[in-house]
């Protein structure tokens, strides 16, 4: 290869490289998250003793107003928004919902990509109650998937 093919090469990776590094959000950057979740592991005690079971499920869940400085955002809800917290660690941002009534949910972005785009995200929900009803949280669960970026 000569060296001004060699040169041109080189340049198209260089502006490659550019263009993808631009057209991409970053974590650190965004305003809003759709999640999507498929994969939930749910724990429970029979007899005193820790168990845990997976299945596939569809939950999907919205971010707006993430704002990592002010450490505040909102999760769009069926009932309505609720205001949360937020923390950006390095490659990590976590938000944080804490109930009135006792219950924690937290979800966290990890800037690592799955597919186009979208990156992975974990939500696990703190609570128990002694009646366990089809469709409602009534155990820990913990559920994989991942989150668009809105910048």
């Amino acid at each position: 290869m000569d060296a001004t093919r060699a040169g041109g090469l080189a340049v198209g990776l260089v502006l490659a490289v550019a263009v993808s590094t631009e057209a991409q959000v970053e974590l650190a950057d965004v305003t809003g998250l759709d999640c999507s979740f498929s994969t939930v592991a749910s724990g429970t005690w029979n007899d005193g003793i820790a168990e845990a079971s997976h299945d596939g499920v569809t939950l999907s869940l919205r971010f707006e107003e993430i704002d990592p400085d002010g450490a505040t955002a909102e999760i769009v809800g069926p009932y309505g928004d609720s205001q949360i917290i937020v923390r950006q660690t390095g490659d990590y941002l976590h938000l944080v919902q804490m109930f009135l009534v006792g219950p924690l949910y937290t979800t966290t972005v990890i800037d690592r990509e799955t597919t186009e785009g979208k990156r992975m995200a974990v939500h696990t929900r703190h609570e128990y109650t002694d009646t366990s009803l089809p469709g409602f949280t009534s155990r820990p669960e913990q559920y994989y998937g991942e989150c668009v970026l809105i910048p």
